[in-house]
């Protein structure tokens, strides 16, 4: 594949195992060969993203005084308001790069966890409460929405995996039905003139856990994918479509079958600069902070070891967010 294929999920959704089983393999090639796809008929109401864009959007207009009260005490918490430069997603690769030029808000599951996972040690930072902002008075109804439609869709994509991995379509249930997956609200102000070299709006780097769901809207200064044999990409994807990619558990699990793909948002150009304001709101799918993730059957070639060792989902997290921050 040289260009990121558009899958229609509609078949899936109609039940029919024909349809279910054409959509896995167009899934399952896409996740080999690029490790990212754009999906059509998802399932995701319109409406649910029209009204977290524009919630998340009033939020962000906020003065910054205000948008700070809503920050985590612990900055590798992902909860909150996390300041403009303040994190560095190249680092969680070993690179000294400058800050992403982006803020953005956290909200993570709306079930609380707690108790299930409280003999679990290191679990608590991930299943702590939200902390919904007190304006605008619709940012939480509408995130709580949407944080929902995605976590629906995702099981669902995950199930397409299965099939798709030839293991029996339910297969993942377990391994996220007390997942700590987050949806932060993305915001790229106009970037600034004074800044770092290579310093971008969202440095190179790979997604953490089992996959990412991602709406994003078209203004310049975008979303790039490193293309396998031909360099980055932008995406534009469809209105009412949405960007789907693979993240480093995923990879882990099929022994790299599957690619968690590098990716970045670049700045726009120059002369557009100055009006360049970008959203984007991404649901990120993490698996129960015990679920062991290891090379998955059908993966590992007969007499060959696995890439990876296993590995807790949780501590897998804790590392990659102990990185990031600046």
């Amino acid at each position: 594949m040289d260009e990121i294929p558009v899958i229609d999920l509609a078949p899936y959704f109609d039940g029919g195992e024909a349809g279910k089983a054409a959509v896995a393999r167009e899934v399952g090639r896409a996740c080999a060969e690029i490790g990212f796809l754009v999906i059509a008929n998802h399932g995701v109401a319109a409406a649910a993203i029209r009204d977290g864009f524009a919630a998340s959007r009033a939020f962000f207009d906020l003065p910054l005084a205000e948008k700070r009260r809503h920050a985590p005490g612990d900055p590798s918490v992902p909860r909150g308001y996390t300041g403009f430069a303040s994190k560095s997603l190249a680092r969680t690769l070993g690179h000294d790069a400058p800050p992403d030029l982006r803020e953005q808000f956290f909200i993570g599951p709306l079930i609380d966890e707690r108790a299930h996972f409280a003999e679990v040690a290191g679990a608590a930072k991930f299943y702590g409460p939200n902390l919904w902002p007190d304006a605008p008075a619709d940012y939480e109804p509408a995130m709580r929405r949407l944080y929902g439609e995605m976590e629906g869709l995702a099981g669902t994509l995950m199930r397409i995996f299965a099939l798709a991995l030839d293991l029996e379509e339910r297969f993942f249930d377990d391994k996220i039905d007390h997942h700590f997956s987050t949806l932060p609200s993305n915001h790229y102000p106009p970037p600034p003139r004074e800044r770092a070299p290579e310093q971008v709006r969202c440095g190179a780097h790979t997604d953490f856990g089992s996959l990412t769901i991602l709406a994003i809207d078209d203004a310049p200064g975008g979303l790039q994918v490193e293309m396998p044999g031909h360099g980055w990409r932008d995406v534009r994807p469809a209105p009412g479509t949405l960007v789907v990619n693979l993240g480093d558990m995923m990879s882990r699990w099929t022994n790299d079958r599957w690619r968690s793909t590098l990716h970045r948002v670049v700045n726009p150009p120059e002369a557009l600069a100055d009006g360049a304001r970008r959203q984007s709101m991404g649901f990120f799918l993490h698996p129960n902070f015990d679920t062991v993730v290891a090379a998955l059957p059908g993966c590992v070639a007969p007499g060959a070891a696995p890439k990876y060792p296993p590995i807790l989902a949780g501590g897998h997290m804790a590392e990659k967010l102990e990185r990031r921050v600046v």
